[in-house]
């Protein structure tokens, strides 16, 4: 009993010495930060000590280090320097280009420098809604231009008229000549791939001297797709490590709700042909002639896929703050192999959960696997090198991730597993793990028919702040998994974290149903228990009556045997009743007593600063806006779905994107009420969101000078936009922005826009969507 007691003791304080270890190792580090730029289909080249991509629109951006990016240009217009010379511009010198596309803009460039020291860029335009495209070659003898033109090389589109390779141009089996790639091989021969959806990918050998095609090849060989299948955005790597050339391509849409993802092929010669990890020749991949275009299922089983949509989702109570890191149809990437240090990067861009269209570059480090095969790490590059990795920093519990081999638009969202000591892998998934070598990780899991085979690598994690040890394997099939480890705590710290995160929000005026969350961090289980059934139940449903009730929601906290109590007061508004009602009176006070008083900013929702006046108003006095300053109003006026906004403005002027009433979940997602709209809603007054860029426009322009009553109610996404208690706009898929009890507010100003000039007055927030007659009524 005593041995048994003090190997206990020993475990317990091997445990607590590993817990100490690793938070000691984590305090010594330097926090990571990334300067973050917008290039869409990022082509990555290196000239002397500096990163380049070069995108579609004509954007660029550079650094040094692949963590810091720097903007250098953004849109296809007369000033963008890259074709910028004398009186010549990117208009001028592409005009033959734009005039056989039939557009204004050019999509993804791909610029390579050649023997003679200079740099080619291979530009292309396409009409969009065909493979009418053009793609030419421009020279320049620094990389950030100015280029000048040499000419078209490949066209594609010429409906009914013979095409490159003599026959009548076939959008089935002809490429679209758009997206090129031009790569050096192994025997320094130059190679050009391109193509997107039509005939498929093609690949055609290219003059090491001026970048021009060889004679004679008409188009090239297909290496991939057909069909008008979803395939697109290649790009070949050759990796001395393995010896193969890997061919990426990026399958199904671009937008967030394509389920855009990245996979690869290899080959030991640079034009093919391509297998996946199954031996599938890439050459016999396109879709079903004999279904509806952009057939995506005859395509999903092949290659081998890297990455699509995923989130390591952050749960209550867990480290950090916000809903954890992931991408949206992640995609159209570049590689690149640094000779110097043997590290292979993977560079593409990437959408976001919860940020609709925004995009940003991104770059991974890719680490070869035991079966020579790419696996990207899950986290962004941050200067990590893979190294020998112990294994006690490896058992533990992990945000786990199965990319499985669809073509969707869902996000895979994480599911917990944990290493154990023992080999066996435990949860959302089990099995067993083996660590081989000094980095190198094989996952046996049931009901996968092969094992898994990737590395562990110590990486920075956005969300925590922290470095955490991550994992990234394949199998043969081609499906790739993400893992990424929790930093250690007991049961007892997982429930206190847990118990200091969890909120209601403010719930002194409540009238909505109330979230309560029953699950958390790690297992954690929260059971909820009400004073009053009747009026808020133990699920949260609310039921108000004919005056206020005041109550106790009680949340037990546990996790194996640690449990914690917490309690909220919660006052259930009578029936009717404005949660928020701020009248000006003179002051920046709720009338209800409730929330507390607006405050005073500047131009902006976070400078200081600024000054309010006051005047008569429809409703006693109103707040005056002088152009410069702000109402920051407090946090959590709105945390749910189903909501009413209703307030009188009188406008001094009308400025674009200048808003009244302002909400926010972060500065990627929120809503604004606009006097004045962008050009897509022809300058009307509008209630836009970024989250998912929604456009609500009215068709008309609130009036400067006067007063106009406008109001907004939200149910569950459906919308409707009222002025002076008449419907201007209703719709649905409206963005839940308010997810967080913590939600931000403001009226005149936001964190980008000129601040309003002009009145306001009788804000008034309910939690609940009004009626048509109760909006009408306030309008009154």
């Amino acid at each position: 009993m005593k041995n048994t007691l003090s190997l206990w003791g020993m475990g317990a304080l091997l445990a607590s010495s590993l817990l100490s270890l690793q938070a000691a190792a984590q305090a010594s580090f330097t926090p990571i930060t990334f300067k973050n730029a917008s290039v869409h289909d990022p082509s990555v080249i290196k000239a002397g000590d500096t990163f380049y991509v070069f995108g579609s629109h004509l954007a660029s951006a550079k650094s040094t280090d692949l963590i810091n990016w720097t903007q250098l240009t953004d849109s296809v217009s007369a000033t963008n320097p890259l074709f910028l010379n004398g009186s010549a511009n990117v208009f001028t010198e592409l005009s033959e280009t734009f005039a056989w596309a039939q557009s204004n803009t050019l999509w993804a460039a791909d610029v390579r420098q050649l023997a003679d020291g200079k740099f080619y860029m291979y530009y292309n335009a396409c009409k969009g809604d065909s493979p009418r495209s053009a793609l030419g070659i421009a020279v320049a003898d620094r990389i950030e231009g100015p280029y000048v033109d040499k000419g078209i090389i490949l066209r594609s589109g010429m409906w009914g008229q013979a095409s490159h390779d003599g026959t009548v141009y076939d959008a089935l089996k002809h490429p679209n000549a758009v997206d090129p790639h031009v790569f050096h091989d192994n025997a320094g021969r130059l190679w050009m791939i391109y193509g997107s959806y039509s005939g498929g990918i093609f690949i055609m050998q290219m003059n090491p001297a001026n970048g021009m095609p060889l004679a004679g090849q008409g188009y090239g060989k297909r290496l991939i797709g057909g069909n008008h299948s979803r395939i697109e955005g290649a790009f070949v790597m050759y990796s001395p490590a393995t010896s193969y050339y890997y061919m990426f391509t990026s399958y199904g849409g671009l937008d967030a709700s394509g389920g855009y993802n990245m996979r690869v092929a290899r080959s030991l010669n640079p034009n093919g042909p391509y297998l996946d990890a199954q031996g599938n020749d890439m050459a016999n991949v396109r879709s079903d002639a004999s279904k509806p275009l952009f057939d995506d299922a005859s395509i999903a089983p092949f290659g081998v896929k890297l990455m699509g949509n995923f989130l390591f989702e952050r749960k209550l109570g867990e480290t950090g703050t916000g809903i954890g890191t992931g991408y949206v149809s992640p995609g159209h990437n570049s590689a690149y192999y640094d000779a110097a240090t043997g590290k292979h990067f993977l560079v593409f861009h990437a959408r976001f959960p919860e940020r609709g269209e925004q995009h940003e570059i991104r770059t991974h480090q890719m680490l070869m696997n035991a079966d020579g095969w790419p696996v990207v790490a899950p986290y962004r590059y941050a200067r990590e090198t893979a190294a020998t990795v112990r294994r006690e920093f490896v058992v533990g519990d992990y945000l786990f991730v199965n990319h499985g081999k669809d073509i969707s638009a869902a996000i895979k969202t994480s599911q917990s597993i944990t290493l154990r000591s023992d080999g066996a892998v435990t949860g959302a998934a089990s099995g067993s793990w083996t660590l081989a070598g000094t980095n190198q990780v094989e996952l046996r899991l049931a009901g996968a028919p092969s094992p898994y085979k990737g590395v562990f690598l110590n990486q920075w994690d956005e969300t925590s702040k922290s470095y955490v040890m991550t994992l990234s394997a394949l199998s043969r099939e081609g499906v790739a998994v993400f893992g990424s480890r929790l930093i250690p705590r007991t049961d007892l710290q997982v429930v206190n974290a847990v118990h200091a995160e969890l909120s209601l929000g403010n719930t002194a005026a409540v009238s909505a149903n109330l979230a309560l969350p029953t699950s958390a961090t790690r297992g954690a289980v929260i059971s909820w228990t009400s004073s009053n059934p009747a009026v808020v139940s133990n699920t949260g449903v609310v039921t108000p009556g004919s005056s206020d009730v005041t109550l106790t929601l009680s949340a037990r906290i546990s996790k194996g045997t640690a449990a914690v109590l917490k309690t909220f007061t919660v006052t259930v508004r009578k029936t009717g009743g404005p949660l928020a009602h701020y009248t000006f009176d003179g002051s920046l006070f709720d009338a209800n007593g409730i929330f507390a008083p607006g405050a005073v900013v500047g131009s902006r929702i976070d400078v200081g600063g600024g000054s309010i006046g006051y005047e008569v108003g429809m409703k006693g006095n109103a707040a005056v806006f002088n152009g410069a300053s702000g109402i920051r109003l407090p946090n959590g006026l709105i945390s749910s779905n189903t909501y009413t906004v209703a307030l009188w403005l009188k406008p001094a002027q009308l400025t674009a994107f200048t808003p009244t009433f302002f909400g926010a979940r972060s500065t990627d997602s929120w809503i604004s009420l606009l006097p004045k709209g962008h050009d897509f809603v022809g300058g009307a007054s509008m209630l836009w969101s970024g989250t998912a860029w929604y456009d609500a426009g009215l068709g008309m322009n609130i009036p400067v000078g006067r007063w106009s009553h406008l109001a907004f109610t939200v149910r569950n996404g459906a919308i409707v936009v009222y002025v002076d208690g008449v419907r201007k706009f209703s719709g649905t898929n409206f963005p839940n922005v308010f997810t967080t009890t913590t939600g931000i507010f403001a009226l005149g100003v936001n964190w980008w826009d000129t601040p309003y000039k002009g009145s306001m007055d009788d804000l008034r927030i309910y939690g609940s969507a009004l009626s048509d007659a109760e909006v009408s009524a306030l309008a009154r």
